[in-house]
């Protein structure tokens, strides 16, 4: 049976991701909770890469929610597309880390699945920067987080948890279809 602070967590989460897929500047808000909460969570149940997660997701939606708002010239930011090379580069620096943070965590701490629970984290902050800058990439970098997520979140007995991601799985789905309409209207609009 999932505690309250799952359940909290989850709910709080959910409508955040759900938020982020309609393109919406209030995911910020509610997914600071959620980050909270999941923090809590995870340090209980010694998944310490997702709790440095949920620290890097608290000032990143500080920093999200601000640059949704104002952009860098005062104006909200456009849905835009990342390209090839900074996406390649980006991805292979987030193995290359989790590979690093993963074999930290295996040799000084009693984590659960360092090495998964560190590509869980650094995809996690590869789509979340994405995300701030609203690049339509980073719905593929949720589906390739949720991909993983899912079955470390199982091992845990985190069912909940698990089930609201594959829901986020779903939700990235989603939402690259509605950033890519948008994008869409506003290359043709222009």
């Amino acid at each position: 049976m999932p505690s309250s602070l799952e359940i909290f967590a989850n709910l709080f989460y959910l409508l955040s991701v759900l938020l982020a897929a309609r393109n919406s500047v209030h995911t910020w808000a509610v997914g600071l909770v959620g980050c909270v909460l999941f923090g809590w969570l995870f340090f209980s149940v010694q998944l310490y890469a997702d709790v440095t997660l949920q620290l890097f997701f608290i000032a990143t939606s500080l920093l999200g929610w601000w640059s949704w708002l104002y952009g860098r010239s005062g104006t909200a930011l456009p849905i835009v597309r990342s390209s090839w090379k900074e996406l390649c580069l980006a991805l292979s620096l987030a193995v290359v880390v989790a590979l690093a943070y993963g074999a930290l965590l295996h040799h000084f701490t009693d984590a659960y699945a360092p090495f998964i629970d560190s590509l869980v984290l650094t995809f996690s902050v590869l789509a979340q920067l994405l995300l701030m800058r609203r690049k339509l990439e980073t719905w593929y970098g949720w589906l390739l987080v949720n991909t993983l997520a899912v079955p470390l979140f199982v091992s845990r007995e985190l069912y909940l948890t698990a089930f609201i991601y594959v829901l986020f799985w779903f939700n990235a789905w989603y939402g690259l279809y509605c950033w890519r309409r948008e994008l869409a209207a506003e290359a043709q609009a222009a």
